[in-house]
């Protein structure tokens, strides 16, 4: 069943802070839904789908459906890291498609900056259950030695630069000077990049994103209530989703699961890379961006430095804006977990509402793209493909 213009987000909300004090996850997670259902001009008591993964403190939508009140008939707890966002659009576009929800609301919230983070991620480098942990554990990999490793072979193999990865965030803070909300709202150059301190080589500092409290939630409805409400249509055309692993050590550090789950969502669509206007990327880490570039097919493997390299990324100046809100890299990264805040980026740019700096002309096709867990071992991938009608 193809999922292409049988639902839509019809409401998208992205909590101001970036510091949560005095405040707690549950009631995070309660503020998003309320934006996101505020938004979208419809109430709590029209939700009838839930969607949410590990950062939902207790059993997920068990606990959450009972303190925000909801009474679904259709839930889903699937987790991929900060992808899993990306992929529950998909997810209840298909649950709307198969007539088991009319209306979905997703959220995610989160404190690492002040209080504790997801239950998730970090805990499995060290529980001796999750399979790999005996095996890996020995070498005291970190998350951002993971990246690295990405990183460090992509120079090798294909003459990728530090100065190429470093137009990542260069373009990310042309943007996030304009967002209020953003942490990290300074204009950088490349040498600003090159000469932060070494974090995992050849990692710098200003490779890396954000830690931030706060999150964001979405409502996804059928087209028949769709059509009721006076909001713009942003419709979800296709989506894919793919798991990347070490396959038992036969692994290439150069891509990811984006290779499959690209084409995926492009196929349902019907569109080509050629045909976006705007571009939602994830990025923890710059080499993150570069890569999810090639595997999408905006440029040839191995090519992902030139692309990036020279402001092809700035919105008004490149051939491809991305991340116009500052993305993970400067504005925000709630519960670390990147994934919502680029569906609502993608939602802004196509109904209109980005900072008139960085809207992107006519922008009528819009791509995000989520990489949830580690891009050097296991990870999530989520592509979608959202357009304004």
């Amino acid at each position: 069943m193809s999922i292409n213009g049988k639902a839509y987000i019809a409401g998208a909300f992205e909590h101001p802070t970036r510091k949560a004090t005095g405040k707690t996850i549950p009631q995070l997670h309660a503020e998003m839904a309320a934006g996101a259902l505020a938004d979208a001009g419809l109430t709590s008591r029209d939700i009838d789908g839930f969607f949410c993964a590990s950062d939902a403190p207790g059993m997920g939508g068990l606990n959450m459906a009972e303190y925000l009140g909801l009474r679904p008939r259709y839930v889903d707890n699937t987790d991929t890291g900060g992808s899993s966002y990306i992929l529950a659009v998909g997810h209840a576009a298909q649950a709307i498609a198969a007539g088991k929800c009319s209306v979905a609301l997703i959220t995610l919230a989160g404190m690492p900056r002040t209080g504790p983070g997801p239950a998730g991620e970090g805990a499995f480098f060290n529980d001796p259950i999750v399979p790999e942990v005996p095996y890996e554990l020995p070498f005291r990999h970190t998350i951002a030695n993971l990246y690295g490793m990405c990183a460090m072979r992509h120079m090798y193999e294909f003459g990728t630069t530090s100065e190429q990865l470093a137009w990542v965030k260069v373009a990310a803070s042309h943007h996030a000077q304009h967002n209020p909300h953003a942490m990290l709202r300074d204009v950088v150059t490349v040498e600003d990049v090159l000469n932060s301190p070494m974090v995992a080589d050849p990692l710098h500092r200003l490779d890396c994103c954000v830690i931030s409290d706060g999150g964001g939630a979405l409502i996804v409805v059928s087209p028949e209530v769709a059509r009721t409400l006076n909001r713009p249509l942003i419709k979800v055309r296709g989506a894919g989703e793919a798991i990347k692993h070490l396959n038992g050590g036969r692994s290439d550090l150069t891509f990811s699961g984006g290779v499959w789950s690209g084409p995926a969502a492009f196929s349902e669509a019907g569109v080509k890379p050629s045909d976006i206007k705007y571009a939602s990327i994830y990025d923890s880490f710059t080499i993150t961006v570069l890569m999810t570039l090639e595997d999408l097919g905006f440029c040839e493997k191995g090519q992902g430095g030139r692309f990036v390299a020279d402001g092809n990324l700035i919105s008004g100046i490149g051939k491809l804006p991305f991340n116009t809100d500052g993305g993970g890299l400067c504005s925000n990264h709630p519960a670390n977990r990147g994934g919502m805040t680029k569906v609502i980026e993608a939602v802004r740019q196509l109904r209109g509402e980005a900072h008139p700096k960085v809207q992107v002309a006519n922008c009528d096709l819009a791509l995000a793209h989520g990489t949830g867990g580690y891009l050097g071992s296991r990870h999530g991938s989520a592509t979608l493909i959202l357009e304004r009608v």
